[in-house]
């Protein structure tokens, strides 16, 4: 018999507010990349040889105050993780869940790590050598970072009341096919969103790849339009999906597609030149922020149609019922 797990407030609180740290930590990220500001403080782990938690208030200005800001919210979402690493030891009796944990723990330690790196690596005394490997360091880091999201939001639903509570409970609603084909389409679409992003850090790091991040752009949005309209069109055959959450992902996208057509303009044309600095930080900065909702509402969407669907069950049972319920 399956281990039951009881559903724990604390637990899920935890992990929603280390998921919601996570994201801030990102868009601090996409500020320091935006400014530029990635090199404004040059040592690490130390900040101007001070301990990182006792470097003056006063003297955090421009580039220094995004880059230590970086570095302090990414010290919180390292403590944070560890806490729901060990809340989900002692709260929680799935082992699976543990090990998602655990891993999340790993994952924060090498984001931390490749954080350092990329200060070091971009230094003035190895930058002759290193630029190169400075710039893998840091498109690696960006999509490490979206992918730690996604973890930590998978982590949040798995504690939440709603899984916890239904934990026994299985859509049969829904045939074999259709199941199938639902689950594949939402895989795929999530995948495609985390591949644009990759081709989005490239962008930003480098300035090359244009073609393949507008390329996988389309496919995104074709993509999210076909997987709404399956869902949709399930009425209410998937109830445990909802509506909520694909119309979320719709707005995040028509948001994104708004915000991207404004980061070419302001970046990559010749009215970048009359475009306030502060105006293509924002929109840039935005760009990155909606990126990672869009990824982490796909990811759960993914989630709940894979729990909540199920594809175990003979398209000729299903059709028998029918024909027996008629």
């Amino acid at each position: 018999m399956k281990k039951q797990s009881s559903y724990s407030p604390w637990l899920y609180r935890v992990a929603y507010l280390t998921a919601g740290a996570t994201f801030l930590l990102i868009v601090v990220g996409g500020i320091v990349t935006s400014t530029e500001s990635g090199l404004a403080v040059p040592d690490w782990p130390t900040t101007f040889g001070y301990n990182m938690f006792l470097y003056p208030l006063s003297e955090m200005e421009g580039g220094v105050l995004y880059e230590h800001s970086h570095r302090l919210m990414g010290s919180l979402v390292g403590l944070l993780t560890i806490a729901l690493f060990v809340m989900l030891l002692v709260k929680d009796s799935r082992g699976w869940i543990k090990w998602l944990g655990f891993t999340a723990f790993i994952a924060v330690c090498v984001q931390g790590a490749l954080g350092g790196l990329r200060v070091l690596l971009d230094g003035p005394e190895v930058a002759k050598f290193s630029h190169n490997l400075a710039i893998v360091h840091a498109i690696v880091h960006a999509c490490l970072a979206q992918a730690f999201f996604a973890l930590l939001c998978g982590i949040c639903w798995f504690t939440s009341r709603d899984w916890i509570e239904n934990q026994d409970q299985t859509e049969k609603a829904i045939d074999n096919v259709s199941a199938k084909k639902l689950r594949r389409l939402s895989l795929i679409t999530t995948c495609l969103i985390y591949v644009q992003l990759i081709f989005g850090a490239v962008l930003r790091h480098t300035g090359n790849r244009l073609d393949a991040h507008l390329l996988f752009a389309f496919l995104v949005t074709l993509h999210i339009f076909l997987l709404l309209r399956r869902i949709f069109s399930s009425g209410e055959e998937i109830q445990g999906i909802g509506q909520t959450l694909p119309l979320i992902l719709f707005g995040l996208l028509a948001v994104q597609l708004i915000l991207g057509t404004g980061a070419y303009i302001t970046t990559l044309t010749s009215l970048s030149e009359t475009v306030s600095a502060l105006l293509t930080h924002i929109i840039t900065t935005s760009h990155v922020a909606v990126g990672a909702l869009m990824l982490v509402s796909s990811f759960v969407i993914t989630l709940k149609i894979y729990r909540f669907t199920d594809t175990s069950v003979p398209i000729e049972i299903s059709v028998s019922n029918v024909l027996v319920a008629e």
